[in-house]
Order: C-alpha cells, then structure tokens, then sequence
C-alpha cells in the first residue's frame, strides 16, 4: 500500500508542505492515480502546467512520469497560470487537465489542481476515488503515446482574449503580481491591450519576499494602493499567484471590493444581454443582487467555493459568475471558468466606455454599510 496522507486531499484540490506531505515520490503517485482515473473513463489527452514556486519543476516532472506510465497522450505548457491552463483544454481539445500550483498559500507549500472534462475541477467524490487507487496500488500501466513539450500557449491565448474585449482607451495601470507567476504574463497582455503598464512586484521570486500574492489579504491591497498614488495611475490591478482572482484599486488608492466591481461587469454584460443570469456567493452585499435586478437580470446565490460557483453556472446556464475572492467567471464569449487576466479586459472594456474615473462608477453603485 502506497503511504500518501489522506490530508492534503481538499474539497475540490490538493495541497500540502514541500518536503513532508509532498515530495517527488508522491508527486508521481498522484500522476499515476490521476492517470488511472482519466483512463477508467475513457480520456487520453492531458494537458499539464505549473506554476514558479521552488519545487514546480521538479514536481512537475515526477507527476508527469507517474501520468505518462499509465497510457496517458500528454501536453507540457510548462509555467502557466490557472487560467492559461484551462484556456489550452479547449484549445488543445484535451479533457484532462492538471495544474501544479499551491494557488494562494504562501511559500513552502504547493498542491495540484486537477480538471476532468473542460475547465471542470474535480470535487471531493473524485479526489477520494485517486486516493483510493493510490493507496490500493490500482494503477493502469501502459506505454504512453508520449510527451509533447513545443507549445506555447501564451501567444495564441493573447490573440483570442483580444478578440473578445473592445476597449477603445489608453490607461495607465499599475500591476502588482506580488512576485508570483502572473508576473511572466499579465503586464504584457495589458500592454497588448493598449494600455501603460507600471509594473510592480512583478519579477518571480518563489520565497514571497513581501507578502503572498493574495488579493484578498489587505496588506497586498494597501501596498497596491499606495503604489497607485505613487505612480499616478488610473486604477491598480492585484493578481494571486496563479491568476485566477483579482483586486482593484481606484484612482485614489482605495480597495474597490470583488462585489463592487462585479456590479460593473454585470452592468456590462446586462446592457449586451438583458436577462441574463448571474451568480455569486453567499459572502456578496445585498447591493449586488439589488442592482443587478434594476438593470434587468437575474440574481442567483450560491455557496462560496470556485467549484460551486462553476458548477451552478452550468447548472442555470448563467453568463457570469463571482466570489468575493476575487474569482470572476465568465460564460458569455468565454468559456466559464475563472480567469483574473480575462476579467481585468472587460473591466477596461467598461471603464472605456465612460468619461469618469473609477472611483466614481463605483460611487455610483449601491452600497450597504456592515453595522
């Protein structure tokens, strides 16, 4: 039997510490398990990321000689966000999907987020069956198809995620990526789009000198601020390590909360699409339901979790989806899943249709006052 700790199996992903609960020899393990998993139901094509921490590379690699023993055809895109990641399953046409990334913890951890089916993240029922074939050593071996290492995913990603955005302003922003992996991509694609970009925190240092990348963690967001005022941008933009989830800054250096800004892109898309559905989690203020009724669509809450949020989304057919984390997911002329990089385009796309500044759009949402 197989020694792995029934621990660092979550509720919708694995994580554990570098060098106890996760090592090389489990890394394998789990490419094995998650192999067996993807073969038992017929798929094949495995796209495989990761993301700058210290042990990626060399988890990455132990993974994908545990996943290629069991049959497996797979697609190294080598470091990558979250969302690059799920955008290559479409794009590659391939099911399975794995990420090796420990999202938002801090450094000394990493994890895999695993995907069967397009984007869609396995859940709590899924990671019990990989443990159990672990565990019991029920491993499929078969010669792979091979592994394939030439794709670059980044450049055909930019060139698609342009063609659904229409901003039509020169900003100036400031990006802070908190020296995690988004750093290798978003500045550049905010350049694609036009805009100035002020770098900051935006070279890869996998220790996390400053703070983790995190925009839900206030100092990350005050120091995101402070650069804003520093540097006289129009508006900040915060990234997680892995580029699923987003902060925003006004103009003056303050925090504009996820509720608040997912007003806007609901907004956006109910003035495209009348009617549409929306979902969000239980964390949201009543100003987000309350406005997006008065703008013509339909309100739905759910339990937090990315997991969930995507699931009901496919569930209601809603066109856009969002969590108080930061993760925003859109379905309408996207795919459905949570993409920060995605998610800062339609907030330009919306910001260039107006004359004012951010922080007075928002201004102009509801707002309640927690007592």
């Amino acid at each position: 039997m197989a020694a792995i700790k029934k621990s660092i199996f979550r509720e919708y992903d694995i994580r554990g510490k570098e060098g106890t609960e996760l090592t090389p020899e489990t890394l394998e393990l789990l490419g094995k398990g998650y192999g067996t998993f993807l073969r038992n139901r017929g798929i094949i094509k495995v796209v495989v990321g990761r993301d700058s921490r210290a042990t990626s590379l060399e988890f990455s690699e132990a993974f994908l000689k545990g996943l290629c023993s069991t049959g497996c055809d797979v697609t190294n895109i080598k470091v990558v966000l979250v969302p690059l990641l799920y955008w290559a399953q479409y794009y590659l046409k391939s099911e399975g999907g794995v990420m090796i990334t420990a999202s938002h913890n801090p450094a000394g951890w990493n994890g895999l987020k695993l995907a069967v089916g397009y984007s869609q993240t396995l859940g709590q029922k899924d990671l019990e069956e990989i443990y159990d074939i672990v565990t019991n050593d029920r491993f499929i071996e078969e010669k792979g198809a091979g592994l394939h290492e030439d794709i670059d995913i980044f450049p055909p990603y930019i060139e698609d995620v342009l063609s659904k955005v229409h901003i039509t302003k020169k900003f100036r922003i400031l990006v802070n990526t908190g020296n995690g992996t988004a750093g290798l991509f978003t500045p550049e694609l905010l350049r694609r789009a036009g805009c100035e970009v002020v770098e900051h925190l935006t070279a890869l240092d996998p220790t996390f000198p400053h703070y983790t990348p995190n925009p839900a963690q206030v100092e990350m967001m005050e120091d995101t601020g402070k650069r804003v005022l520093e540097e006289h941008a129009d508006f900040g933009f915060a990234y997680d390590a892995d580029g699923d989830r987003l902060g925003l800054v006004d103009e003056k250096g303050q925090n504009v909360w996820p509720d608040r800004y997912l007003i806007l892109l609901a907004r956006n898309l109910l003035e495209e699409k009348p009617g549409a559905k929306i979902v969000f989690d239980v964390k949201v203020s009543q100003a987000l339901p309350e406005d997006i009724v008065a703008h013509g669509g339909i309100p739905i809450m759910w339990k937090t979790g990315h997991s969930y949020i995507k699931t009901k989304m496919l569930e209601e057919k809603a066109e856009l989806g969002g969590e108080m984390s930061g993760h925003i997911f859109f379905k309408e002329g996207y795919y459905g899943f949570d993409d920060a990089l995605f998610a800062s385009l339609k907030l330009l796309e919306y910001f260039s249709k107006r004359e004012k500044p951010v922080s007075e759009l928002i201004e102009e949402t509801p707002r309640y006052i927690s007592s």
